[in-house]
């Protein structure tokens, strides 16, 4: 066979004759996105993503299906090829309907695989539940009893009756590890001979250590207060979040060998300056553990503290004296909190008082529920105008409040009623408004008018090389779970500044969506019976308010497998695999370019061991061509003309009805998630190829 001479991307190559020119290409290391293309089929030039451009040629062609000829000037890489397969893999999408990854895992911020571990959880793998969940979240146990769950936000079971309990789920397993013992110590790089400063042991900085040290590098971590956590533990009571809980996963963190150093504030014990001599890098996690003031008159008074302050007080001493009457100024869960912890400690009567409606209040419904069951008292359309001492205690002058128009939150401005001012007379009043971000002893850095510091989003990247953000410092006071994502992604960051990479932080795939709640098809629904919740089990309230003992007891291994079995699986089987995901990502395609009709959601899930989602696939035609060519069968076709034409099974029957046993061989040939094995399990995110132990 003769050999030809041509140009392939500005540079002299050689191919036998015959060759096409998308063989040609890989053999010289040149990647072409191709759909339609299988070596087990003839060309068949239908997706016209593999498209690339020969000299003298008016139209870009289908490297799939033409050969190299002699003198032939190929480009596979400029960007007439590249826009081209953009705008075939942008129709695509605008026809696509399924999602690559579930909905709560997209509304997870720190991306845990949920309907990977939950169906582990219900199939009885708690260890790889754990090991799954560990992959993204270095403190499951924590975060399972005080997440604000944003994840079941997203959660489609919800169209059906309720959410499943993901957060409760995701505690399952760490319970687990305790009551059974398990040796946890993940796997970590070779060390890459970097160190790391981390400034803060909460949420952000125990996630970016936790990752760091499985890079490879040594972190020693800084924090002002004497025990680990942060504001989950500083803010957070003992009845909703045990020490043990938090002390054992910072001690896998310690196994790692992350060295921790307590009582050493930056900017008093230690300064930036000092840090950035001796690390390699540093990360500052500082949280925002400054107290917002009540800016009433008399808020400085003795008898007044912030929620923050009150709750890291009982925190390190649980037998702290407290009046008989408290009240407490606030909406949030550190309202709650704080007044919950009241009546712990032994106050008779608490209050919170609220300006809005309870509607509007920030804390969790079953939180608010609790401390009601409790014995707290809730008086909203109120707030404090004055304070004043009277006797050994305090005089709060407060007013009523009606809503007005809505404000930049969205909720309804409160507003005061003329002369509807009051007075009560109390112990003790506990201002739970809102938390700032001190960042003075980093003048250094570049802040924002809120006194945040100037991150990238990304990489955590401050305004000075090599130093580092992330959590509350950077956003304001947030949720922990957000803090985790912030020190799981400034850690991808830092780990490639240490190693001289560009730094891009933790990329992620592209992912599509079916779509908001509402724009979801009632044929996704329609397959699943009314199932109750399951609710989490706690101690009963009349026994509860009086010490501060966890008040929920977590889940039986029955209630977590029947909990989980909720789980509708959404998300794709393929989405490892899938090609169009594959190839969305490296393009930067876009779903919504292109408006216009979408194909209709249609599952057949009828035979013995193969699933046929049709709303997923991109007629490329390798299943029809691999019955005709391969499998001298007819089982596979296509159906109707231009837009309407579709891939249907023969007759378009249900696939139980194909009397063909190879039938389950065209999984193979697709490179998309339309057709599936019922034996394939959405997928699972698998530990990322550094957080294994290298040979």
């Amino acid at each position: 066979m003769s050999t030809l001479n041509f140009t392939l991307n500005g540079k002299a190559a050689t191919a036998k004759a015959g060759t096409t020119i998308l063989d040609a290409a890989e053999e010289a290391g040149y990647f072409i996105p191709t759909f339609c293309h299988h070596k087990e089929l003839k060309p068949f030039a239908s997706c016209f993503v593999c498209a690339v451009e020969v000299e003298g040629r008016r139209s870009l062609v289908p490297s799939c299906s033409t050969e190299v000829l002699e003198g032939m000037v190929v480009n596979t890489e400029n960007e007439r090829t590249k826009s081209a397969r953009k705008t075939c893999l942008d129709l695509l999408l605008s026809d696509h309907v399924g999602d690559c990854l579930g909905p709560c895992m997209t509304s997870c911020p720190a991306g845990i695989d949920i309907p990977g571990f939950v169906n582990h959880i219900a199939e009885g793998r708690d260890r790889e539940a754990f090991d799954l969940i560990a992959n993204n979240m270095p403190l499951a146990g924590c975060l399972g009893r005080v997440c604000t769950r944003p994840c079941e936000t997203g959660c489609r079971r919800q169209l059906v009756e309720e959410p499943v309990a993901i957060c409760q789920l995701k505690r399952f397993p760490s319970d687990q590890a305790i009551k059974q013992g398990w040796e946890i110590l993940p796997s970590k790089n070779p060390p890459i001979g970097k160190n790391v400063a981390i400034v803060g042991a909460g949420p952000a900085g125990l996630s970016a250590t936790y990752y760091l040290q499985m890079f490879g590098a040594d972190c020693t971590v800084f924090d002002a207060h004497e025990a680990p956590g942060g504001m989950i533990r500083y803010g957070i009571p003992s009845y909703r979040l045990p020490r043990n809980i938090i002390d054992g996963e910072v001690a896998v963190i310690e196994k790692l060998g992350a060295v921790f150093k307590y009582s050493t504030k930056l900017g008093v014990d230690v300064s930036l300056e000092e840090l950035k001599a001796e690390f390699n890098a540093v990360f500052l996690a500082l949280g925002a553990q400054s107290a917002s003031g009540m800016r009433t008159p008399g808020d400085d008074l003795p008898g007044v503290k912030s929620g923050i302050e009150f709750l890291g007080a009982v925190s390190r001493d649980e037998t702290l004296p407290i009046g008989k009457t408290v009240v407490v100024v606030g909406g949030g869960n550190t309202a709650i909190d704080a007044a919950r912890t009241a009546l712990r400690l032994g106050a008779e009567s608490v209050s919170i008082l609220y300006r809005r409606e309870r509607e509007q209040m920030p804390a969790w419904a079953e939180e608010i529920d609790a401390a009601l069951e409790e014995g707290v008292k809730l008086e909203t359309l109120v707030a404090p105008v004055k304070i004043e001492p009277v006797g050994d205690g305090l005089k709060l002058t407060c007013i009523r409040m009606e809503l007005g128009e809505p404000d930049a939150s969205g909720r309804c401005r409160p507003v005061p009623v003329e002369g509807s001012d009051f007075s009560i007379e109390v112990d003790e009043i506990i201002a739970a408004i809102g938390q700032n971000v001190d960042s003075s002893m980093v003048a250094e850095l570049d802040t924002t008018s809120w006194g945040s510091i100037n991150a990238d989003e990304q990489t955590g990247q401050t305004s000075i090389p090599g130093v580092f953000a992330g959590g509350d410092c950077v956003t304001g006071a947030d949720i922990a779970v957000n803090a985790v994502a912030a020190g799981r992604r400034a850690a991808f960051a830092i780990r490639q500044y240490l190693l001289g990479e560009e730094m891009v932080g933790d990329p992620k795939g592209y992912n599509h969506s079916m779509g908001e709640l509402d724009q979801i098809p009632a044929a996704v629904t329609q397959p699943f019976e009314k199932e109750r919740r399951i609710p989490m089990p706690h101690l009963e309230a009349k026994n509860r308010a009086t010490n501060f003992e966890e008040v929920e007891t977590g889940f039986t291994e029955e209630m977590a497998r029947a909990e989980a079995a909720r789980c509708m699986e959404c998300g794709c089987r393929d989405a490892h695999e899938c090609s169009l995901r594959d190839f969305a990502t490296r393009f930067g395609a876009k779903p919504d370019r292109f408006a216009g009709n979408k194909r209709e959601y249609r599952r057949d899930d009828s035979h013995a061991v193969l699933v046929y989602e049709e709303h997923k696939c991109i007629q490329c035609g390798s299943c029809v061509r691999a019955c005709d060519e391969l499998l001298n069968s007819s089982c596979m076709g296509f159906a109707g003309r231009g837009f309407e034409a579709r891939v249907k099974p023969a007759l378009d029957r249900k696939l139980a009805l194909i009397n063909s046993g190879e039938l389950p061989k065209l999984v193979e040939f697709c490179p998309v998630g339309a057709l599936t094995l019922k034996s394939d399990a959405v997928a699972t995110l698998q530990p990322e190829g550094f957080l294994k132990t290298e040979e």
